[in-house]
């Protein structure tokens, strides 16, 4: 069970105005019971423990949709939860809502993504469809509960439930899950240990988090899709959203070099998404009966959210970047070659897993049984998505070619 947390020697109190805000005096605690820190709340203190934690600083050479060689400008996962951090809490500012805690599950969101994107996690699930798949949002929690290993007195990061609940229900409900499907091995698992009211949606807080991460995806990946040279700025003009915004600039600024045209589509994209999300998060809160977060958790929808109008055109956007950028012929050339390492590394390890590192045979032991082909499967699958792209690209050389030293 969680242990409620308690008042700091300094009584540091969450800046929140609205009802609806978790706040950390009312927070449903930690696993583990620990002094308070009395310079900062509980979520500040989850929000530093991810910050300096070993996962969060290898998103600096994980892909986002360019792999890390391709060049030093794109964006990676690290770049990507900072953007989807800065957006969140500027969003949690103006609805009064617990900027900390926003903070927190933004910048924890994408902590289990393996290297090479989504590919490299679509390669894993298959490889491991034998041993409970793989789901990087079901990673995250593993490496915020058990993996991370650096604190004396517990596995994880011991965070705060808010916070758990937050990175693992960003995206919606989790129960009733569909028929044809399971729950992730780990969030399952951790049913026994706490009960995240899967079946409802989350906080506010993460609402936010979830909707940055959309409008950050939305225009970081326009930016360096142009920046690739993927598509023209007249190609991605026909999707009307952004057309309207090209022929506003134009008019305002002509002659405005290329460069400079980019960079004032990309903010105000980003600043019609932000307003959208403001005034419709705003109908719907007025909309609710009674205060407090458990009324946004008991909704029955999403409170956070854009307008219907303005999904559709969303949408189309979305529609162009996965024909154009996430399809682009370039691109998955580079997935192609990633999706081979990823299930070359999985099938060698798993298959000899003395080839392991030492400190990996050792954890394999104490896991269990290491003729237990799902244990060892899932902790080769631990090794391999806790890599970075370069590691992966170097310890596939490394393991595979015969003229390399290992």
């Amino acid at each position: 069970m969680f242990r409620a947390v308690g008042m700091t020697a300094y009584a540091v109190l969450d800046s929140c105005r609205s009802p609806h805000a978790c706040r950390s005096e009312s927070s449903r605690g930690r696993l583990v019971a620990e002094p308070e820190s009395p310079t900062r709340t509980p979520y500040q203190r989850d929000r530093d423990r991810i910050l300096h934690s070993g996962a969060f600083r290898k998103l600096k050479y994980k892909t986002q949709v360019f792999v890390y060689h391709e060049g030093d400008y794109y964006r990676t996962r690290l770049s990507h939860s900072l953007e989807v951090s800065q957006i969140a809490r500027s969003l949690a500012r103006v609805l009064g809502l617990n900027e900390d805690l926003v903070e927190a599950i933004a910048l924890a969101h994408d902590l289990g993504h393996t290297p090479f994107g989504h590919v490299g996690e679509e390669a894993l699930n298959d490889v491991m469809a034998g041993f409970g798949g793989f789901d990087h949002n079901d990673h995250t929690l593993r490496i915020l509960t058990r993996l991370e290993r650096r604190y004396a007195g517990f596995d994880g990061l011991n965070l705060t439930w808010e916070t758990l609940e937050g990175v693992v229900k960003h995206n919606g409900p989790m129960l009733p899950a569909p028929a044809e499907s399971t729950l992730p091995p780990c969030i399952d698992a951790f049913r026994a240990v706490c009960d995240l009211a899967l079946d409802t949606y989350p906080s506010a807080e993460a609402q936010i988090a979830a909707l940055s991460d959309d409008i950050a995806y939305n225009s970081h990946d326009l930016d360096d899709g142009l920046r690739a040279g993927l598509f023209t700025l007249q190609e991605i003009a026909e999707v009307p959203l952004i057309g309207r915004m090209v022929r506003a600039l134009t008019e305002a600024y002509p002659g405005l070099e290329r460069p400079r045209l980019v960079h004032e589509l990309n903010r105000r994209l980003i600043t019609l998404m932000v307003t959208d999300v403001l005034e419709e998060t705003g109908r719907r809160m007025a909309n609710l009966s009674g205060t407090g977060p458990d009324v946004i958790r008991q909704a029955g929808y999403p409170v956070v959210a854009f307008s219907d109008g303005f999904l559709a055109e969303e949408r189309q956007l979305r529609a162009f970047l996965f024909t154009r950028m996430y399809r682009h012929y370039r691109v998955n050339r580079a997935m192609s070659k990633a999706r081979r390492v990823i299930v070359a590394l999985f099938q060698h390890f798993h298959d000899e897993p003395t080839c392991l590192p030492t400190e990996w045979q050792v954890d394999l032991t104490l896991c269990g049984d290491p003729a237990d082909h799902t244990v060892r499967a899932r902790l080769v699958a631990d090794y391999i998505a806790g890599m970075t792209d370069r590691y992966a690209l170097w310890e596939h050389r490394r393991v595979l070619d015969p003229y390399e030293r290992s």
